[in-house]
């Protein structure tokens, strides 16, 4: 039977996969696109970069248009929003079993974010008291922790895992309160309606969660279409729905291990007696073998 690693598709699906699940590799992406953009940004094609930039890609529904946002808009609003929905998930787990399991290792960073929100801004308001100026308060509380965040994971495993969970949890919580600020003190057009359309998905996630729902498709319907989409329309920045929608994702798995190590061996056992057909496709009996050990993965 030939190798299924060996097929043309799977010659470039792997490789792909084992960059991706490096740890390294958001740094590397990270870094290579920040130089492309600098030297474009530079170029004598500088200005056919910023006019693709503001190109815009959207929806047409009844002759009407929808989320036409453009290029920039969507790598803030949605590239953007699938990182810290990554790091939120990252920083769930290290909540629920992790570094930030402790509630005195969970306020550390909170505080240090705080404080890395609030003193800035009080600099600003002691050298700008009065004025039409006085309103950029909030201006030198984001942070771009990103990059700090991809220079972390760029050195690996030369950096203690502390330091990495201690800075995710410093840029989720520093994410969401410059967002807060913005929302709250520099956006004058909320769409109330669509915020509680968009809590409500968020509600529903959360009640799957808790009866045991464990479906992809289900937590993608809810959380794209409903949560990121909603809170896009109601004018707040969509890395909040992605940090909220990550901490309605599962995290706790409940399974008896013996039992669990049973089936396996069951079905490996099951799997190595059945004949194969000596072709390239499974027989009907392997099939359902596989099929039965994905059903006790679930």
């Amino acid at each position: 039977m030939s190798d299924p690693k060996s097929s043309p598709i799977n010659k470039v699906i792997i490789p792909i996969q084992a960059f991706i699940q490096k740890e390294k590799s958001g740094g590397l992406v990270l870094g290579i696109s920040v130089i492309l953009a600098l030297i474009l940004a530079n170029s004598p094609w500088h200005h056919q970069y910023f006019q693709f930039l503001e190109y815009k890609l959207g929806f047409i529904f009844n002759g009407e248009p929808y989320l036409n946002l453009s290029i920039h808009h969507w790598i803030n609003d949605g590239l953007m929003a699938i990182f810290f929905f990554v790091v939120g998930l990252e920083l769930k787990r290290e909540i629920v079993a992790g570094e930030l399991s402790e509630p005195g290792k969970a306020i550390l960073p909170i505080i240090a974010a705080i404080g890395g929100m609030v003193v800035p801004a009080l600099i600003y308001l002691s050298f700008n008291p009065m004025g039409e100026v006085q309103k950029g308060w909030g201006i030198p509380m984001a942070t771009d922790i990103a990059f700090a965040l991809g220079i972390l994971y760029l050195l690996g495993k030369k950096i203690p895992l502390a330091l990495k969970i201690f800075l995710t949890a410093v840029a989720i919580v520093d994410d969401l309160g410059a967002v807060l600020v913005i929302a709250f003190f520099y956006t004058s057009d909320i769409s109330i309606i669509n915020l509680g359309i968009g809590l409500l998905f968020l509600i529903a996630m959360f009640i799957g969660n808790r009866l045991g729902v464990r479906s992809i498709i289900f937590y993608a319907l809810l959380g794209i279409g409903g949560v990121w989409t909603l809170f896009l329309l109601s004018g707040i920045h969509a890395t909040i729905a992605a940090v909220m929608a990550a901490f309605m994702i599962p995290a706790e798995v409940k399974i008896d291990e013996q039992v669990f190590i049973a089936r396996i061996k069951k079905h490996l056992k099951r799997f190595s007696v059945a004949d194969p057909n000596n072709l390239p496709t499974l027989t009907n009996e392997q099939l359902y073998i596989l099929e039965m050990l994905s059903i006790d993965n679930k």
